[in-house]
């Protein structure tokens, strides 16, 4: 096979991609890559979602790297501004990991580091890769993902709310469903392992057929543009 998707418990399934797919040669440890959806742009790659609950600094500087590399050949993104998650802009923000892993990634090569980043530019076009640990990414991923489920059930509950609502909720559907459909998980279909050496396509539990359609696409793309090639031969210049 050329790739493999799962919508099945994350831990068994990257147990599985390491165990048959081994990992790419220099490559620490995988991470998860997702999509994060931004209205107007392309997707914000963050990783780690949640393979690593506990990173070392050097581990985030290869997150970096692999970013990158998805960001582009996915995207398009000739030269994807990668930003490190932490509570403020400034260098000297953030815990001792933030803070050892920002020199790391200020004086390494193979990406375009802009600094820190917060929890606030994740949905804008500021940063196209953002680099945190799993713990902290996998947080931010389901907190994005209960504040636009709640966003969306508040709005279809407003325009239900009275005959008048209603009305003027049928004349904005047709522009609100292409927002819609860009903040609907499904349409990303799922979360790349990136370091494995394989096409490891990781999607959410509560998928449906559209969701895995997409995921298979994803993983088509992977395939054909030789992901795991492109990232074994970025970290081979670090």
């Amino acid at each position: 096979a050329s790739a493999m998707i799962s919508a099945g418990n994350t831990g068994a399934t990257m147990a599985s991609a390491l165990l048959r797919m081994g990992r790419i040669k220099g490559v620490k440890r995988p991470a998860i890559a997702t999509p994060i959806p931004v209205p107007g742009s392309t997707p914000t790659v963050m990783l780690d979602a949640g393979a690593n609950a506990e990173v070392e600094p050097e581990w985030m500087t290869q997150f970096a790297v692999m970013g990158s590399v998805y960001a582009n050949a996915r995207y398009g993104i000739e030269r994807p501004r990668v930003g490190l998650l932490s509570i403020g802009e400034e260098p000297g923000k953030g815990d001792s990991l933030r803070k050892e892993a920002f020199e790391l990634l200020s004086g390494a090569s193979g990406f375009h580091f802009i600094g820190n980043v917060e929890g606030r530019d994740i949905m804008s076009d500021d940063v196209d890769v953002v680099v945190t640990d799993g713990f902290t990414g996998n947080v931010v991923l389901k907190t994005l993902e209960g504040s636009l489920k709640a966003i969306i059930k508040a709005l279809f509950g407003a325009f239900g709310s009275t005959p008048e609502y209603q009305e003027h909720a049928n004349a904005l559907l047709p522009a609100l469903l292409p927002l819609y459909e860009t903040l609907d998980p499904d349409t990303t279909g799922g979360a790349i392992l990136l370091g494995v050496d394989g096409v490891c396509i990781i999607s959410h539990g509560s998928s449906g057929a559209r969701a895995m359609l997409n995921g298979i696409k994803v993983a088509k793309d992977m395939v054909d543009c030789n992901m795991v090639s492109l990232i074994s031969e970025a970290l081979s210049t670090q």
